[in-house]
């Protein structure tokens, strides 16, 4: 690695990516890109772009360039990295930083190429790929270079990720493509069934946020939306509660608890009690859903629980990888 090179950690998401160095999470912004459809230019990005979902214009396109963890646009994948690595480096026109970048596990080789390639042709001067688990291990400093077994459960936006890791590698693992964004997908369903009102993603998000949980809670909030009737076309009120967003959150839960169990199952019996002693690690931008660690101990049999620094955790393992990939170059995924 050039010896004035920056050393960079990237999380590219399916909700936010972000950018870190050795001491601090240098930039973090929505996955999000507004493109003029006349000029195919991009006229926005990161929050200012998410803004403008369900508001823009129809001369512009606001797009996710990423779907379930990978990429679906790669043109305004890599213009929407070019801005960002411009923004944490300025124009990088003498020293280009080296890149390690986080994927899902268990993608295909094309769709790691296209993460190579787009952080590359956004301006980086070496750039290494690292699976999202593999880098959340680092970064809450499980003891994954040890011959024990550790556990995490990363609940991203686009996809749900559980894996089982020892001695610098993943053990067992199974990538769920589906995530928080499907989570809002549901509440927009049971609104609509429930109540014949359409409400927007950006609308569901906040329902989850704010009142939602993953298992039924004490103190029941409520919160007033506004949406759209279906029949009539007009705004139209609706009062959601808690217990209502448990409810309409308990499929694509059911499918975060599978997937993990799967992955237990497959798991090697010695592992297995290391991982019953320590506890299941849970981070992402999902495991912030109140009572969903409460949720994962009573369906796994396992103790869950939230890491200090869920949604980071990604990116400063990544980083960490950086110096560390002479050791875990044998375990990444090649490109």
């Amino acid at each position: 690695m050039a010896l004035f090179s920056k050393d960079l950690g990237v999380d590219l998401g399916t909700s936010f990516t972000r950018f870190a160095d050795a001491s601090q999470v240098l930039i973090e912004e929505p996955t999000v890109v507004a493109i003029d459809i006349n000029e195919q230019k991009m006229v926005e990005a990161g929050k200012n772009a998410r803004d403008m979902y369900g508001r823009a214009p129809e001369s512009i396109e606001v797009a996710r360039p990423l779907k379930n963890g990978v990429i679906a646009d790669y043109e305004i994948t890599e213009l929407l990295l070019k801005w960002l690595l411009q923004q944490v480096s300025g124009p990088m026109r003498l020293f280009r930083p080296n890149v390690m970048i986080t994927v899902p596990y268990g993608i295909t080789s094309v769709e790691s190429r296209a993460v190579h390639e787009a952080i590359l042709g956004a301006g980086s001067r070496e750039a290494y790929l690292i699976q999202q688990p593999l880098a959340a291990g680092l970064g809450i400093d499980l003891p994954i270079g040890s011959p024990s077994g550790n556990m995490v459960i990363c609940l991203g936006g686009g996809a749900t990720q559980a894996a089982v890791m020892a001695m610098y590698g993943i053990v067992s693992a199974e990538t769920l493509r589906a995530g928080g964004l499907d989570l809002d997908e549901a509440i927009v369903t049971y609104v609509r069934r429930k109540y014949g009102i359409v409400v927007s993603q950006v609308t569901a998000e906040q329902l989850k946020v704010r009142i939602g949980a993953a298992v039924p809670q004490d103190t029941e909030q409520s919160m007033e939306v506004q949406g759209q009737d279906q029949v009539t076309g007009l705004p139209r009120p609706v009062t959601l509660t808690t217990s209502e967003i448990v409810d309409a959150l308990q499929e694509p839960l059911r499918q975060v608890i599978e997937t993990g169990r799967r992955v237990l199952e497959k798991t090697p019996p010695e592992l297995v009690s290391d991982i019953i002693d320590r506890g299941i690690a849970l981070c992402g931008g999902g495991a912030l859903l109140r009572g969903i660690d409460k949720l994962l101990t009573k369906a796994l049999g396992v103790p869950a629980y939230l890491v200090d620094n869920p949604m980071t955790c990604t990116v400063e393992g990544a980083v960490k990888a950086l110096p560390m990939y002479n050791i875990l170059r044998r375990n990444l995924p090649p490109v």
